[in-house]
C-alpha cells in the first residue's frame, strides 16, 4: 500500500526523533503523542519564538496555572453545558464516531461496516477527576489555558497597575477526550497550548499598532474564495469587526511563516454563526494546508467580549471590573446593591458578611428579579430577592466601572509542529537514490 505525503512525514518524524505515538509497546492509545530527541527541541523553539512575539514584542505578561480546573470554574465558563459533541454508536460493529465526520445527506453512515446508526448523544469532551479524598471535590483537566487568566483578573489588574489593555499569556496543556481520534497528531486528547488573553476597555477596540499596519495585505476566505485583502479594507467593509482583532490576525499570519509554514498554503476564515463558541462573538480561524487533512485549523483569534468575566462574576461574587478615570468628576445615573441585613443575617448567619460583600460587588444590572444564586464555598447557594435591593441614584463620580473585553489569539502549538514538517519535507534523488530530508 502505497504512502501519502502525511505517512512519508509522520515515518521520517519517528526515525529522526521528532514524534511517535505515545505508548507503542503497549499497542498504543489513540489521540496521544510523545516529542523525540530533537522534535521535543523543536517544540520548544516554537513556544519561545510565540514568547518572543507576545511577551517581548508586544510586552504582554505571562503565568503558569493549574491544568487541574474544579467544577465551579468550568460551570461558570459554560464547559459544563456546552463543550460537547455529537456521538455516533454503531450498534452492529460496536464503534463509536464523531457524528458530523460521517453525515450523508442527513443521515449517519458506519465508515466500517457501510451501515446506518441510528443511536446518537451528545457527550461532554473533558476529562473528569477528583480533587482530595474523602471529602471528595469535581474537577476536570482543563479544555483551555484561558480560564486560569480570568479567575485570576483581579490580581494581574493590580500587577499592571490598573492599566488596559492588559495582555498575558499562559503556554501550556489542554486535554480533550475526543471521540474517535483518527487523524494522528492533528486532532489529539492531550495537546500544547499557547493562548493570549487581551483585556480591552469595550469602547475601544482600537490598536495602537494598528496604524503601522493598516496596508498590509491578509488572505481571507471570503464567500467561498480565498482572497487576499488589506486589513485596513477589511474594517472598512465590515469584514473584520474591530482594529484588534485585525491586528492580531496580522500577527499571527507573521508568527506561521516566521515558523516556517509556507505563506501560500495559509488563510483565514471566518466562524459562521452555527459554528460560534458560546462565549465568542467573532472569531477567525488561521487555516494551514495540509495535502491530507486539507485545511485544517492552528490558530483561533476570538472576540470573548465580557463573557467569561461576567459569568465568573455571576458565580463566585468576585469583583472583576476594571475603571475608567476622569480628569473631571461626572454626574451620573447609577445603579447600586443594597443588602438588607436583618434579612440576610438571619439565613445565613456567620456567613452573612461575606455574602454581602460579593452581592456588593456584582454589577446591578446583571442581577434577576427572582433571586440569584452564587458559589459559598464550592456549593450553589440561592439568595432571595427580599435580602436585597437594586437602587438607581445620582452622584458625583471620578471613576467609571466596567467589564473588560477580551481578544483571544489561541495557538495549537502540536498542529503547527506538523505542518512547519510537512512545509518543509522534500523528496530528491542523489546518485540515483531517493533521499527524504527536511529543509
Amino acid at each position: 500500500m502505497s504512502q501519502d505525503r502525511y505517512d512519508k512525514v509522520m515515518s521520517l518524524a519517528k526515525r529522526r526523533g521528532f514524534l511517535n505515538s505515545s505508548f507503542e509497546i503497549y499497542g498504543g492509545v489513540a489521540g496521544f503523542y510523545s516529542y523525540g530527541p530533537l522534535g521535543s527541541v523543536m517544540k520548544r523553539n516554537i513556544e519561545d519564538l510565540w514568547r518572543y512575539f507576545y511577551v517581548f514584542g508586544e510586552g504582554f505578561i505571562e503565568v503558569d496555572t493549574p491544568t487541574i480546573t474544579p467544577f465551579d470554574v468550568l460551570k461558570a465558563s459554560g464547559h459544563v453545558d456546552e463543550f460537547e459533541d455529537l456521538m455516533a454508536i454503531c450498534d452492529h460493529c460496536g464503534r463509536s464516531f464523531k457524528a458530523e465526520e460521517i453525515e450523508r445527506e442527513g443521515r449517519y453512515i458506519c465508515p466500517v461496516c457501510n451501515r446506518e446508526i441510528e443511536r446518537v448523544k451528545r457527550v461532554n469532551l473533558m476529562f473528569e477527576t477528583r480533587i482530595g479524598i474523602g471529602e471528595e471535590r469535581r474537577a476536570f483537566l482543563r479544555p483551555e489555558t484561558a480560564q486560569g487568566i480570568f479567575t485570576e483578573f483581579q490580581n494581574l489588574y493590580r500587577f499592571a497597575r490598573e492599566k488596559l489593555p492588559l495582555g498575558v499569556v499562559q503556554i501550556g496543556r489542554g486535554y480533550r477526550n475526543e471521540i474517535a481520534p483518527r487523524q494522528g497528531v492533528i486532532r489529539l486528547r492531550e495537546f500544547s497550548m499557547a493562548e493570549a488573553e487581551i483585556f480591552f476597555d469595550p469602547e475601544n477596540k482600537r490598536h495602537e499598532g494598528f496604524e503601522r499596519i493598516k496596508g498590509e495585505e491578509i488572505p481571507l476566505v471570503i464567500e467561498g474564495r480565498n482572497e487576499k485583502m488589506r486589513l485596513i479594507d477589511a474594517i472598512e467593509k465590515g469584514i473584520i469587526g474591530n482594529e484588534a482583532l485585525a491586528y492580531y490576525m496580522f500577527l499571527t499570519y507573521r508568527f506561521l511563516m516566521a515558523c516556517g509554514i509556507d505563506r501560500d498554503r495559509i488563510r483565514f476564515r471566518k466562524h459562521q454563526a452555527k459554528e460560534l463558541a458560546h462565549y465568542a462573538r467573532e472569531c477567525w480561524d488561521a487555516e494551514v494546508y495540509s495535502e491530507r487533512f486539507g485545511w485544517i485549523e492552528c490558530v483561533g483569534i476570538a472576540d470573548r467580549t465580557a463573557y467569561d468575566l461576567e459569568s465568573h462574576m455571576k458565580h463566585s461574587g468576585a469583583d472583576l471590573h476594571a475603571m475608567r478615570r476622569f480628569e473631571e468628576p461626572k454626574e451620573k445615573t447609577v445603579k447600586r446593591i443594597e443588602v438588607r441585613m436583618e434579612k440576610l443575617g438571619p439565613l445565613f448567619k456567620e456567613k452573612a458578611g461575606i455574602i454581602k460583600e460579593r452581592l456588593e460587588a456584582l454589577d446591578p444590572s446583571s442581577i434577576p428579579e427572582d433571586g440569584l444564586e452564587i458559589t459559598l464555598d464550592g456549593r450553589s447557594v440561592r439568595i432571595p430577592p427580599d435580602c436585597y435591593e437594586v437602587k438607581v441614584v445620582r452622584e458625583r463620580v471620578s471613576v467609571d466601572r466596567f467589564i473588560p473585553h477580551v481578544i483571544e489569539p489561541s495557538y495549537g502549538i502540536d498542529r503547527i509542529f506538523y505542518h512547519i514538517l510537512d512545509h518543509c519535507y522534500l523528496e530528491t534523488r542523489k546518485r540515483g537514490e531517493e533521499y527524504r530530508i527536511l529543509r
